[in-house]
Formats: structure tokens, sequence, C-alpha cells
């Protein structure tokens, strides 16, 4: 830790100017309370005023030295009493030198000096813990701005895991789905079974190239959604019917990477899965100021009656959303007239 008044020259004449405004008050009481000439005032003043300042300057390295987790509240005391004893002295001893010997002030003044020396001695001790008071301040001012630095960065790092561990909770159970029916149409129709292992690989291809990425475009992430329907599409066919309606401008925005998966998903286990008519989903986009809005629809079929899942994919989308920007009320869902619908509400990060 530095210095604080080397470190910064502002400081430090900060310092020096109030030690300066101290020995003119100074200087103003001995002639007001004392009846000094003004000369003798100011010589009196200036003399021990700056030459205390010098010393309080050095009183930083006794203060860093005994400031440390290993030193004991009573040696840190002792220390600090030895040393506010040994500088006064130090200090009165100095400053009579100079005025008595360098100056010749005259015997009025050497009677006065030598009346008020206890009184400056005890001026010096409150001098000293009054400094060093100070400097403890200024080293668990920085000690608290350190540790603060570091809780941010902490929770900036539980943060960015808890993220992680939402996005790659929905990978798995999409992959497990494909696996088996990648299972089931190698005993039925082993050439859909070959078509839809080469687009998974193509859809994990890109999974793990966005894997680190917290945020990817729009366009991208709507690519890999296609893909994903493709790969559905080779075991339920025509029963996916698919509409995306996303203006160019939309396409270049900035959203959560993989935050369109677990809609998509969904959209077909609980749409396709549990539908004996072709299933309609519907995705549209539109900039409403600050915000992109976008919509998932899946149409339902009314007939069959509908499993209620555990919502881990939905809920792991609102979770992302409010930890990645710190707001809530950016996801909502609905059911009316047949559809499922899901809104996300991004805010705009254009490229």
């Amino acid at each position: 830790m530095m210095h604080p008044l080397l470190g910064n020259r502002s400081y430090l004449n900060i310092y020096f100017a109030a030690w300066l405004v101290l020995a003119a008050a100074q200087a103003v009481i001995l002639v007001f309370t004392q009846e000094l000439a003004w000369g003798l005032a100011l010589l009196d003043g200036l003399t021990f005023n700056t030459m205390y300042a010098a010393l309080g300057v050095s009183y930083w390295f006794m203060v860093k030295a005994l400031a440390g987790d290993n030193v004991s509240f009573l040696r840190t005391v002792e220390n600090h009493g030895f040393a506010a004893l040994a500088t006064s002295l130090l200090w009165i001893g100095a400053g009579y030198v100079i005025l008595t010997h360098v100056f010749s002030p005259g015997r009025e003044y050497v009677a006065f000096l030598k009346a008020t020396l206890v009184w400056r001695g005890l001026i010096g001790i409150l001098n000293y813990f009054i400094t060093i008071s100070l400097y403890h301040l200024y080293i668990l001012s920085v000690r608290l701005r350190q540790r603060a630095v570091k809780e941010a960065e902490l929770k900036t790092l539980v943060k960015e895991a808890e993220l992680r561990s939402l996005r790659f909770q929905v990978n798995p159970h999409f992959i497990f789905n494909s696996l088996n029916s990648v299972n089931s149409l190698t005993l039925t129709n082993p050439e859909k079974a070959g078509e839809m292992t080469v687009k998974l690989g193509n859809f994990l291809r890109y999974t793990l190239a966005k894997g680190d990425q917290k945020t990817s475009l729009l366009r991208e992430e709507l690519d890999s959604m296609r893909l994903y329907l493709d790969i559905e599409k080779v075991r339920f066919g025509d029963k996916i019917e698919y509409d995306e309606r996303c203006p160019e401008s939309c396409r270049s925005m900035k959203i959560p990477g993989m935050i369109l998966q677990p809609l998509f998903e969904n959209a077909i286990k609980h749409g396709v899965y549990e539908s004996l008519t072709p299933v309609k989903i519907r995705f549209d986009c539109q900039r409403d100021g600050d915000f992109l809005k976008m919509r998932l629809q899946n149409s339902l079929d009314d007939e069959n009656i509908q499993r209620t899942g555990a919502g881990i994919g939905l809920k792991n989308v609102r979770d992302r959303l409010e930890r990645m920007y710190g707001m809530k009320n950016l996801f909502a869902i609905e059911k009316t007239d047949g559809y499922f619908t899901v809104r996300l509400f991004i805010p705009v990060k254009e490229t």
C-alpha cells in the first residue's frame, strides 16, 4: 500500500498547507494570549508546526508496520505509546535547540519557551495519536474498497456460473430425446436415422461453438432453431408447420445465447408430442423502443388432455433473463384460443 501523502502530490500539498494554517493560528494565539511579538510568534509557530508536519509524514511507516493482522492490540498500543513519547521529546528538543541557538530570540522568549515545554509535549502526543488515527482510517477505507471490489468480482463470477449452469441444463434433455429418436428410427427407418444423426451433429457443432458466448445474433439463433426443427421433422414429418416472421432489422440484434432452444423444445414437447393433428409453430419479432419483443406460439389440440410437465426449460429461461439483465417481467406465458404463447422482452443490444 502506497504512502497516502508521498504517493499523491496534491494530498501532500494540502497536508503541508494545513500545517501552515495551524502555524498561523498558533502565532495569533501567542500574540493575543502571551503578548509575544508578531515576529517571535510566527517563528515559534512555523518552527514547531513544520517540524511536526515532517514527523507526521514518517508516522505512516510505523502505522503500516503495526497494521498487520498478526500484531496484537496490546502490542500495537505499547508501540504507539512509546513512539508518541519518543517523537514528542525529539520534537520539543529539536525545536528548543533551533529557536534558542539558531535564532537567539532573547531571554524573555527563552523563559517562556521553557515554561511551556510540558504543554508542548502533551500537544505533541495528542498530535501523534490524531495523525496515526487518520492513517488508520485511510488504511481501513482502502481495505473496505478492496473488499467491495472483491465481493463485486465474486458476485459476477457466481452470476456467470449460474447463467452457464442454466444454459447447459437445457442441452442434455434435447440430446437424450434426439438419441432416443435415432435409436427408434434405426429399427423402423434407417435412412431417416442417418439423416437425423447428421443434422444432430451439425446442431451440436453450433451449440459447442456458441457455448462460451453470452450472446448471439438473433439471426444465428433462428438458423439454429430451424436446424432443430429439421431434426424433429425427420421424426414427425408434416406434423410440424413452422412460420417465421422476423424483419431483417431484428435479426441483427443480440440476444442471450441458446435462449430460444427451450422455447422451441417446449413447443415440440407439449404441442407436437400431444397432438393428433398438425401443429402450427409461429415465431415473430419486432422492435419496441429499447426492447426486442419476441413471441413463440404453438397450437394445442383441445381434444387431447395436455400433460403437465415440470416446466424446467421455461423456468430456466425466466431465471436466465432475470440474472443477465437484472430485470423482472422479461418473460411471460399464456394459453388462449388454442395456442400456447411465450413472450420474451430483450433489452436491445445492437451490433
